[in-house]
């Protein structure tokens, strides 16, 4: 009777072990897939949205979202120049830049993951009332710009840094890099990285780390956020050859030392409250501020609310000097 106990324990076991063992490789399969899907982006049109039901929900969770780079750009709301140039790596840069008589100086404007200038337009047509030139960058993999990957900012400060240089090399002696999201977050790098320094930074909604942000997503999808964070930024790592836990934006604040605004809505989706106040508690910067937009998910703060927005753009534009 003992051994036939024994026996039906062991093969229970076994059996569970297996299960064990085949969720093990099916949760890594869907976060290899996942990371590959983030960080790769297609030419195609974009599809029309699909049902919201739990069953697609899962299958997105399970395969990962399908990011397109958006290359068709409607014409500016001003006059401008393209421009290009190219990183290190040869990958071409294109970018809208428009100047106005009398400049006070350039704003270099950076757009969100997996979308292009043009969602920065409106806040660059502000400015340019205002007396400043404008620069429209689209990321690597994204817009009109070359390449079909992102690194999710490791390498995409080379922009930023080849943005600045050609905003200085018009003749720009006041430069301030304007920042949304994923925008946000590889400025605070490129300026924590020391081989410039901006008169300023406007970062909008810049995310905490790579793994926050993958946490992030899976609520959003109404999933647990783990072990689906740790593993999708682990499978980012080894796909792209680097440390995705090693993307800590509070970590780079602690360079940055020039002028800085921060912006954020209390009620974003994907930046929640303790990344954004650990990443402006930690900027060395002496003059700095945190705006919070009642209300706001992960959007264009502009859009949300103009009067507000205009009114802290202009209080931090006086606050520079020169």
């Amino acid at each position: 009777m003992q051994k036939t106990r024994t026996k039906k324990l062991r093969y229970y076991l076994k059996w569970a072990l297996w299960v064990l063992l085949v969720q093990i490789v099916l949760v890594n399969v869907s976060a290899s897939i996942y990371a590959y899907k983030f960080t790769h982006f297609y030419d195609s049109p974009v599809p029309a949205q699909s049902s919201q039901n739990i069953f697609n929900k899962t299958w997105r969770l399970f395969a990962g979202p399908r990011f397109y780079k958006l290359a068709q750009e409607k014409e500016p709301l001003f006059p401008c120049k393209n421009i290009s140039f190219r990183t290190p790596d040869n990958i071409p840069i294109e970018a809208w830049y428009s100047t106005v008589d009398s400049a006070k100086g350039c704003i270099i404007f950076f757009h969100g993951i997996a979308g292009n200038k043009t969602g920065v337009e409106k806040e660059a047509a502000m400015f340019r009332e205002w007396g400043y030139n404008v620069l429209l960058v689209d990321f690597r993999g994204h817009g009109k710009s070359g390449g079909n990957t992102t690194t999710f900012g490791v390498k995409e400060t080379e922009e930023v840094q080849k943005a600045f240089e050609f905003a200085r090399v018009k003749g720009n002696k006041k430069v301030i890099l304007y920042g949304v999201s994923f925008g946000a977050s590889v400025c605070i790098k490129a300026v924590s990285e020391n081989k410039f320094q901006p008169a300023a930074v406007i970062a909008d909604m810049p995310f905490g780390t790579l793994h926050n942000h993958f946490q992030s997503r899976a609520r959003t999808l109404g999933f647990p956020s783990e072990p689906f964070a740790f593993l999708v930024t682990m499978w980012i790592g080894i796909e792209r050859g680097y440390n995705g836990f090693s993307q800590d934006v509070a970590a780079y604040a602690k360079n940055v030392k020039c002028p800085v605004l921060v912006e954020w809505g209390d009620r974003d989706r994907y930046v929640v409250r303790d990344e954004v106040e650990k990443i402006y508690k930690n900027l060395s910067s002496v003059n700095k501020k945190l705006v919070m937009y009642p209300g706001a998910d992960h959007q264009p703060l502009l859009e949300f609310d103009p009067d507000a927005w205009e009114i802290e753009m202009q209080a931090f534009l006086r606050s520079l000097p020169g």
